[in-house]
């Protein structure tokens, strides 16, 4: 039912926030302008719709709504103005009327409507009409014919565990445990492909015993997962049991069983591991054309593209069981849909330990493709190296003359302020997962990985405790060498500069090691750590921190722009934080002020940040020497646009080439839709890597890029849309 996404660009005293302290979404009038900002203090989101006069806020009852929502008010106003965003129109029986975006002028009779917002909180209008929505390329209006009474309802993109199962470390329980996991989907039907459909799964505990809550069933789809009875198995198989609303039980082989007596093999010629990957994939595409019979019928790029090759009737579909769905699914040959699939979110390396156990609920959270690792870590700064130099070859960029770093260049390690770079003698273990087509991998085992985030039980659990935080978003500078002032200027500039967000950027410099104990503890979304790290700890002019000796910590993500600083950011995460940058190797400064300016203002875009890590390595050649520990999909800041995005650009011979590329986000999982505004394009793409291939003239391009300042790469180099001249590529 959600997830459309298209490229859009302090409270007042008069009126006391509606809501309570525990709820997710609070509405309140905006301190600068007349109408409502609806927000979300757990999430950092926030939307505004203006008004042409003050509003009174009046509580209401959300379960008005055809769709859920957490909260809702009303109020009496001519008109809304707001930032574009996708419009979905509905009459009172909840049929689709329209749907409207940029540049629409749309009028609609006397009658009840639904008008649905998709913005970073989903918001729900129900109105009695007449009324008109119109918009240019930025903004939106709706304008009603007099003063009207209006519904307003918001929900929060927050999930969080309704449950928590209890297992023994056998793999028989592992599989009830499993079998559980479905029971947060909020449909059985297609449109569980919809991200706010897929509630997060109950969590789960090592214990003596299994034990459930009492009411926690699996729903009942008539699917089953024959699975061996081992943690490997059901570890792979846990996302997609998730999906299909599988009960898992033990069997002599893998397959699927329907209750219609269906049966599909899971360990095929490509091994078990893959066969499970593929019908995840499979399914949930295939979920998503399918769903094109349903709420939002939507002009789908894919479903055109592939519907006379696929032979399925995907009206008869829709209305059919899980079950019946992969018969018909899974006759088709992967191969012939494989190229037009969404780039994957996730792969997450999982050691097939008792242990682990706990984390599939966040696994099968981002429907990761789980692999259980072929080889294991190994000491020695030379593994390092190896590694490192064949990550660099597969996807760094080499150093250009002006890039590169010159003869006698420093580095940030602390005992080495004028020292030549040298090799790293590190003692660590390391690990090379191998490479998949996922936008991230994460690494959940032994070792430091080459070229995936390092995550932890302990960061998913951070994520969901986090608490609601009033006020700013809070960005957190501390420059402790003077000598780096380069990039604290850079990323002062960067931090707090978009204008619909409230910022509060906190700068600090040469901090004692009290100082910095004192700023660690306090609440701040995002650190930007430069300085020097060493095996001591953060480096101050008294002395060093070791984050082991902190008591209290208040930092949410963070970048520690220094040498070698992992240790410290995994600890940093054993504390409470969610996500940060950590760097393997002594870094070239030159080298750390490019990418922390890249990151900043990624971040401060609203990329999350293993997007961000990976889009900056594009224009860094030490991009390599920075890994992602915690949840990546972590974001310091709601997206600028509907969701992340940015362009390729190349120059053909009478105009250029736009490879137009989205990501997920916290607000846009897999499943969301997105409709790239260029000259002509009503389609809808689903979302997660390159939408399609553009070909524009020089003002259609200009206009493209005027829409919003995004990131561009083009002739190798990472350069922003404003920044931008066209006559340079």
């Amino acid at each position: 039912m959600e997830g459309f996404g298209r490229r859009r660009g302090p409270e007042s005293d008069a009126v006391a926030p509606v809501g309570d302290d525990h709820l997710q979404i609070e509405f309140d009038s905006p301190a600068d302008q007349t109408g409502v900002v609806v927000s979300d203090p757990i999430e950092r989101s926030r939307f505004v719709l203006s008004t042409p006069e003050e509003v009174q806020l009046r509580t209401a009852d959300p379960d008005a709504f055809q769709f859920p929502a957490d909260e809702a008010v009303t109020l009496r106003t001519t008109q809304f103005d707001l930032d574009v965003v996708s419009v979905c129109v509905r009459d009172a029986n909840g049929e689709m009327l329209a749907q409207a975006e940029h540049f629409a002028d749309q009028s609609f009779p006397h009658g009840t409507y639904s008008i649905e917002l998709f913005a970073p909180i989903k918001l729900y209008l129900k109105v009695d009409g007449p009324f008109r929505v119109s918009s240019n390329a930025v903004r939106m209006r709706l304008e009603f014919e007099s003063e009207t009474d209006v519904l307003v309802g918001a929900r929060s993109h927050h999930k969080r565990p309704a449950a928590t199962i209890r297992t023994t470390d056998h793999p028989r329980d592992a599989m009830r445990a499993v079998s559980l996991l479905g029971s947060a989907l909020k449909t059985t039907t297609v449109e569980r492909s919809y991200p706010t459909l897929r509630g997060h799964p109950p969590l789960i505990e090592r214990g003596s015993q299994f034990e459930a809550p009492d009411g926690l069933e699996p729903p009942e789809t008539g699917v089953r997962l024959e699975l061996p009875e081992t943690h490997r198995h059901v570890y792979v198989a846990a996302p997609l049991a998730y999906y299909l609303g599988a009960e898992v039980v033990p069997g002599t082989s893998p397959r699927i069983v329907t209750e219609g007596g269906f049966a599909y093999d899971l360990d095929g010629l490509d091994g078990f591991e893959k066969s499970v990957e593929r019908v995840l994939k499979q399914t949930f595409f295939l979920d998503c054309l399918t769903r094109t019979e349903g709420y939002y019928q939507v002009d789908l790029h894919e479903r055109r593209t592939l519907e006379s090759t696929l032979d399925l009737d995907f009206a008869d579909l829709y209305d059919r069981s899980i079950g019946e769905q992969l018969e018909a699914y899974l006759r088709i040959p992967y191969e012939t849909i494989e190229p037009h699939l969404p780039e994957w979110k996730l792969t997450a390396h999982v050691t097939p330990n008792a242990p682990n156990v706990e984390l599939l609920p966040f696994v099968a959270n981002d429907l990761a493709v789980v692999t259980t690792p072929a080889t294991q870590p190994t000491s020695g700064s030379s593994v390092q190296a190896n590694a490192v130099d064949d990550f660099l070859r597969r996807t760094a960029t080499p150093p250009s003359p002006s890039t590169a770093p010159a003869a006698g260049e420093f580095t940030r390690s602390a005992g080495t302020r004028s020292q030549q770079v040298g090799p790293d003698e590190s003692k660590q273990t390391y690990v090379q997962p191998p490479e998949t087509d996922s936008l991230e991998q994460a690494w959940l085992g032994p070792g430091i990985p080459i070229g995936a985030s390092k995550t932890s039980l302990q960061a998913y659990r951070n994520r969901l405790s986090r608490d609601p935080i009033e006020g700013d978003i809070g960005i957190t500078v501390v420059c402790n060498d003077p000598k780096m002032a380069e990039e604290r200027d850079a990323v002062e500039s960067v931090y707090g500069s978009r204008d619909e967000l409230p910022f509060e950027v906190r700068t600090h410099y040469e901090l004692s090691v009290e100082e910095l104990r004192s700023v660690l503890a306090e609440e701040t979304e995002f650190l930007h750590y430069i300085g020097h790290i060493d095996e001591d700890g953060f480096q101050c002019p008294d002395g060093a921190l070791d984050v082991t000796t902190i008591d209290s910590l208040g930092v949410d993500s963070f970048l520690l722009n220094a040498c070698q600083s992992y240790e410290q950011g995994m600890e940093l995460i054993e504390r409470g934080a969610i996500a940060g940058i950590v760097t393997l190797n002594d870094v070239v400064n030159s080298g750390a002020v490019d990418i922390g300016r890249s990151l900043a203002r990624l971040l401060n875009y609203g990329f999350p940040i293993r997007i961000s890590l990976e889009i900056a390595r594009k224009d860094s050649y030490i991009g390599s020497d920075y890994i992602v520990v915690g949840d990546g999909s972590f974001s310091v800041a709601q997206v600028q646009a509907a969701l992340p995005n940015m362009c390729k650009i190349k120059r053909t011979g009478d105009g250029f080439e736009v490879d137009y590329i989205t990501y997920p986000a916290a607000e846009y999982e897999l499943g969301s839709l997105v409709v790239p505004y260029t000259p002509g394009n009503e389609t809808y793409y689903l979302s997660s890597g390159t939408a399609n291939i553009f070909n524009l003239t020089l003002s259609e391009l200009e206009d493209f890029l005027s829409l919003e300042n995004i990131p561009v790469l083009t002739n190798g180099s990472l350069r922003w849309s404003t920044d931008l001249s066209v006559d340079s590529i």
